[in-house]
């Protein structure tokens, strides 16, 4: 009688594979199965030999754990699609908004551009180099002691002469930034401006803008 009781425990187990559920919820076919099998085995025990309380106590956990990470993994599912409907509808108040965004160009366009800095900690340095299309140095930003955050800039095109206007079109710039002398982390962010979102179920909202194109919703440092 103890194979044909473990035996049983073993279709139990197999029961409670979500792919054999058909219209009805992984978690209600587990439990339809497991009590079919289980008055199947209760009707044809041994009377000398009946079941073991134990092995029944046993497979009864087995399917309340079972049935309970189903459920657990459905709650998870629900709330999942909840936080990413949420963040869409965020995401799409940005629309016509300017953004900062890691990234390393700009455009200087009727003698302004913008621009931006993100420092993981306070520094007591940070200097911004500004290129032409060339990759010849055009500007330098002395950004001097910075504490830690988002630092949105404008660079009026003016030249390293102090005098000299650049013309509008493309530069790229790269930051440096030190504490105590020792090089520190400092990361170049574009500005863009919002044109639409764009979702996918499952995955995070992808915020289309000018300049930077689609970029993930948690990458956005500043709203401008």
């Amino acid at each position: 009688m103890t194979t044909a009781v473990n035996n049983i425990s073993q279709n139990v187990l197999d029961a409670m594979n979500p792919q054999s559920a058909n219209s009805k919820s992984a978690a209600e076919a587990q439990q339809d199965q497991f009590l079919t099998l289980l008055v199947t085995q209760m009707q044809n025990q041994d009377p000398l030999n009946p079941m073991d309380n134990a092995e029944v106590t046993s497979q009864f956990a087995q399917l309340s754990t079972v049935t309970g990470i189903d459920k657990l993994n459905t709650t998870l599912q629900a709330m999942m699609g909840s936080s990413q409907t949420g963040q869409s509808l965020q995401a799409a108040n940005l629309i016509g908004h300017g953004v900062l965004a890691p990234g390393s160009s700009m455009t200087l366009a009727d003698g302004k551009a913008i621009l931006g800095v993100d420092f993981p900690e306070d520094v007591d340095s940070a200097t911004v180099t500004i290129k032409d299309a060339n990759g010849n140095k055009v500007a330098t930003l002395e950004l001097g002691e910075q504490k830690a955050g988002t630092l949105p800039l404008l660079w009026d095109g003016t030249m390293s002469d102090g005098t000299t206007k650049a013309d509008d079109g493309e530069y790229t710039f790269e930051v440096q930034a030190k504490v105590a002398g020792v090089k520190a982390d400092a990361t170049a962010l574009q500005f863009g401006m919002v044109t639409s979102i764009s979702t996918t179920p499952g995955q995070d909202a992808k915020v289309n803008a000018s300049g930077l194109g689609a970029i993930d919703y948690g990458d956005i440092r500043q709203i401008l």
